[in-house]
């Protein structure tokens, strides 16, 4: 496999892990960690082997430090992070739940990644020859500067002939409403050339209620590929040639959905990147997805690529 270079942009975040399950407010014990969205898909592309570039700002802080250096880690390129004195690392609070969703709170308002402008993320494209330029709805929705580095992000990436994938990953609570979070990400799709929406977040962009309509909401934009993850059923997968539903494999125990989005969006585009045909692509989707919910964490379930192929061969698609 020859590698390919993704370069990613985002807010990575300190993340302090429930021991104990209750209301945040009452919890007494911590574990600490890292979290984003966009820092999750880094960890699960180079985890198989690519080469990986994130492009974020952090404070001049202890969690600053602490995310260079996992960064660094998890060999994952850091020329791109930038220090800003003058602002803090974001950080996040995250619940333990038996079932369901774990509740979340941020602690993110003006911190060191909402202040990046297009200016400072256009080093993001400098001396780019090819590759993937990975992006969510997450980062655009900090602050006005992050929206227009975004946008500006994807248009240039197309220019220069780099494959855009782009991960809706709605955060309505970052919005100032839902109409304007439709509008901003439904502009940022037309940037992009694979689209990666769940069934919900198809629902509320688009205003279809199935995934082949919301498949073809994108495709008729300029999307070259469309999938749309369906939960427990799979994912469908959609081009101008081709649709299929893929179903998801089986999981021993489901742990936490945390993060399952984001080890979807990096076993899909490595594939598609190393040349797999969509349908082969939305399968590892599928795989690492389902590795994810089988851990605590946000990224500790994305595999190496002998994990990834040991559980492909020895794990059952559901029915």
């Amino acid at each position: 496999m020859k590698p390919t270079h993704f370069i990613l942009t985002g807010e990575a975040m300190a993340l302090f892990i429930a021991c104990e399950e209750g209301p945040l407010e009452q919890v007494r014990r911590w574990e600490s960690g890292i979290a984003g969205a966009e820092l999750n898909v880094a960890i699960g592309l180079a985890r198989l082997g690519h080469s990986v570039s994130y492009m974020t700002a952090v404070g001049d802080d202890s969690f600053g430090r602490q995310i260079i250096r996992f960064l660094e880690e998890n060999q994952i390129d850091t020329s791109l992070v930038q220090i800003d004195p003058t602002r803090s690392t974001g950080f996040m609070l995250k619940g333990k739940v038996s079932r369901g969703d774990p509740p979340i709170q941020y602690f993110r308002r003006n911190s060191a990644a909402s202040a990046i402008n297009a200016q400072q993320a256009a080093a993001c494209l400098e001396d780019v020859d090819g590759g993937f330029l990975h992006m969510t709805g997450i980062f655009p929705a900090l602050s006005a500067q992050t929206m227009e580095a975004s946008v500006f992000l994807m248009r240039r990436a197309r220019e220069i002939g780099m494959t855009v994938s782009f991960d809706p990953n709605l955060r309505p609570q970052l919005w100032p409403g839902q109409e304007a979070m439709r509008q901003a990400l439904n502009q940022l799709a037309g940037y992009a050339d694979i689209i990666l929406p769940g069934i919900k977040e198809g629902e509320i962009l688009c205003g279809e209620t199935t995934a082949e309509k919301i498949a073809a909401c994108y495709l008729e934009r300029g999307a070259q590929a469309v999938v749309v993850k369906t939960g427990a059923k799979g994912a469908y997968g959609a081009s101008k040639n081709e649709s299929f539903q893929e179903p998801t494999f089986r999981a021993e125990k489901i742990v936490d959905t945390v993060g399952a989005g984001d080890g979807f969006a990096a076993g899909t585009i490595s594939a598609l990147a190393e040349g797999l045909s969509l349908r082969e692509s939305v399968r590892r989707g599928n795989a690492i997805g389902t590795l994810q919910i089988m851990s605590p964490g946000d990224n500790t379930g994305l595999p190496t690529r002998e994990q990834l192929i040991h559980f492909m061969q020895t794990t059952p698609q559901e029915e």
